[in-house]
């Protein structure tokens, strides 16, 4: 492991490139590992790539030096591998303490409940919150229950976002004030779980997680045969929240389906549940629900606190969440200038990724998760970065919470739990993935077999079919280099991961 602080000379070779259409023409530069190279052009060489676009890049760890390219200056689609800079910028710009809040106010007759952008919160936070209410002494709210949203922008959806991704919790719009269904931290979602009806032809039972009144639920859904199929289906209908549910649960169904969906207003979906748990504790409500700003003198009755930005590494990273990535883009965005928005924001990451090294004059980033195709990354950056992360005081929280290769636990092995197992790299590849269709990422860290740590980077866009196993291919690969009889890995798709990758494993609660 590299010493904190340390500072690591980065060897650069800046060769321009073409994309090219066959996977040997894509090789970019002298090896600076002979043996390495030998073994991954052999993975490279793998036919599922031809016609697509590789960027690869592997270097010392220690030392910088590139041992191994294949048009590592070309720009890419890096899915969510651009949580990488954004997850960095954010240690660096807000650091590992930050905590996110959000309160609730009270002002001439009024209740404020004002968000800060946690995406963490709960139900039972939103509960926690009106049991302090009510023990402030507000038994009557003869005034309004106003949302205050005004951290953030009133810009819901990231740019280039998929119109066909948005009724689903991967894509939920991005609000100062939401909730949370689960303690994975899906903001902005909810969960719709279905059962069996009391027997075959009867409706199929739904409940809503959390309970809520805001978004409506229209059940078609029946109860099938024992044994049948189970087709049942979720989906919000655009523009709206209400959501449809259809086909069948087969009768005698022990274990409940679940359904991720985002909702079309995050903010109206948490103050309605708040609402509700007011009333729970006895504080009535006289007024209407709306929205504005909360006035600078209005008193604060209730307040709640997010976990640290070191623990929310681990369900952001592992589980790749899109929803932290742009809350943290908009909270560097209003902590840097005073506007929460994803342009202050994408300034502030340039900024604070420039500062260790990154050229982002020859990349592009629109957004923080990587769910949009105009982000372009180079492998050659990527690394960069990398390496640059190891000297930072956070690298060891942020080593930590990266996807661990072939560890069970969804928590520590995150969207790598079920690949590699069974070799060298399980255990030891630390390395964020990404999967879009037509993209397949994975980079990070290894530990060869003679102990050498390296950096990774790489990035296959507009693939036919998933190039996830050549990817893990390639870093078993990397952990077996310098092994006395070192092996080139061919390793089948993890029998979890759809045969097209179009989504990240996590986002449909797959690993």
């Amino acid at each position: 492991m590299v010493t904190k602080g340390r500072r690591i000379l980065i060897v650069s070779a800046v060769v321009a490139l073409v994309g090219a259409v066959g996977p040997a023409s894509q090789v970019s530069g002298a090896p600076g590992d002979p043996a390495l190279t030998a073994a991954l052009d052999q993975v490279f060489a793998d036919a599922r790539l031809a016609g697509a676009t590789t960027g690869v890049e592997v270097r010392d760890a220690a030392t910088g030096a590139s041992l191994y390219e294949r048009a590592v200056n070309q720009r890419l689609i890096p899915a969510s591998n651009q949580k990488v800079l954004t997850s960095i910028a954010a240690l660096e710009l807000l650091g590992p303490g930050h905590r996110f809040h959000t309160d609730v106010l009270t002002h001439h007759g009024d209740l404020y409940l004002r968000g800060t952008g946690d995406p963490t919160v709960l139900a039972s936070d939103l509960d926690a919150l009106a049991t302090q209410v009510a023990r402030s002494g507000v038994r009557v709210v003869r005034g309004d229950l106003v949302a205050d949203d005004t951290w953030f922008d009133d810009v819901p959806l990231g740019t280039d976002w998929a119109w066909d991704d948005e009724p689903y919790s991967y894509a939920a719009p991005i609000s100062a004030l939401t909730l949370a269904p689960d303690t994975d931290y899906d903001g902005g979602a909810v969960i719709v779980e279905s059962r069996p009806g009391p027997a075959a032809g009867a409706r199929a039972a739904i409940t809503l997680v959390p309970p809520n009144h805001y978004v409506r639920v229209v059940n078609r859904a029946t109860t099938g045969a024992p044994g049948s199929a189970n087709t049942l289906s979720a989906v919000r209908s655009h523009g709206t929240n209400t959501i449809l549910v259809t086909g069948s649960v087969p009768a005698g169904a022990t274990t409940a389906g679940q359904d991720y969906l985002s909702v079309e207003d995050p903010t109206a979906y948490a103050t309605s549940v708040f609402r509700d748990a007011l009333a729970r504790h006895g504080v009535k409500l006289r007024g209407r629900v709306t929205t504005g700003a909360t006035p600078a003198d209005a008193k604060i009755v209730a307040t709640d606190q997010s976990m640290p930005l070191s623990e929310m590494l681990t369900p952001f990273l592992k589980l790749s969440n899109n929803i932290h990535a742009e809350v943290l883009v908009k909270t560097m965005g209003r902590l840097a200038s005073g506007e929460g928005s994803w342009p202050a924001g994408m300034r502030a990451i340039d900024g604070a990724v420039s500062a260790l090294g990154v050229n982002t004059a020859v990349i592009r980033s629109v957004e923080g998760s990587g769910l949009s195709r105009r982000d372009w990354l180079t492998t050659r950056q990527l690394t960069t970065a990398l390496l640059a992360a190891q000297t930072r005081p956070w690298f060891t929280t942020w080593y930590a919470a990266l996807p661990i290769a072939g560890q069970p636990d969804r928590l520590v092995g995150g969207t790598l739990r079920s690949r590699m197992t069974g070799t060298r790299a399980a255990g030891n590849v630390h390395a964020k993935t990404g999967s879009l269709t037509g993209v397949n990422a994975l980079s990070g860290y290894v530990t060869d077999a003679s102990g050498r740590r390296l950096v990774f980077a790489m990035l296959v866009n507009t693939s036919l079919v998933s190039a996830t196993p050549i990817l893990d291919a390639a870093a078993v690969t990397l952990a077996n280099a310098g092994a006395s009889t070192p092996a080139t890995a061919r390793i089948a798709p993890p029998a979890s991961a759809p045969a097209d990758d179009d989504v990240e494993c996590a986002w449909v609660k797959a690993c």
